[in-house]
């Protein structure tokens, strides 16, 4: 299985900014969209951003729109989330994924990131 490797969680203060990187081990997974889920303590994963396999399409959860950004680079097979004005309520593990109708009920998820930790202090 094509492996998803994630970066750049850590601690920061309501108000800031971080970005995660994800980056697929294999080129053949551009074809898919690609995206971010989250998972808060004692709440199931969600939809946060979701890309098409182009990057001509973007599509992301309410809250975090106006204050998220999803981009990828096809050619170093990476997905990036820039992540400004974060909030307390985004404290989760946020988990890059590879696949198909990311942002549906039932999404096609070809391949999961170990995901990242984002902690933002109130």
């Amino acid at each position: 299985q094509a492996q998803l490797v994630e970066s750049g969680g850590g601690l920061v203060q309501a108000g800031g900014s971080l970005r995660l990187s994800c980056a697929a081990s294999e080129r053949s997974l551009s074809v898919f969209s690609m995206g971010w889920f989250r998972q808060a303590p004692g709440k199931e994963r969600e939809f946060v951003a979701g890309i098409s396999w182009r990057g001509a399409y973007t599509n992301y959860e309410e809250s975090v729109k106006g204050r998220f950004t999803i981009s990828r680079d096809n050619a170093k097979n990476t997905v990036l989330l820039q992540m400004n004005s974060l909030r307390f309520e985004d404290t989760a593990n946020y988990y890059c994924a590879v696949g198909l109708g990311l942002s549906s009920v039932h999404p096609t998820i070809v391949s999961w990131g170990q995901g990242t930790r984002v902690t933002v202090s109130s």
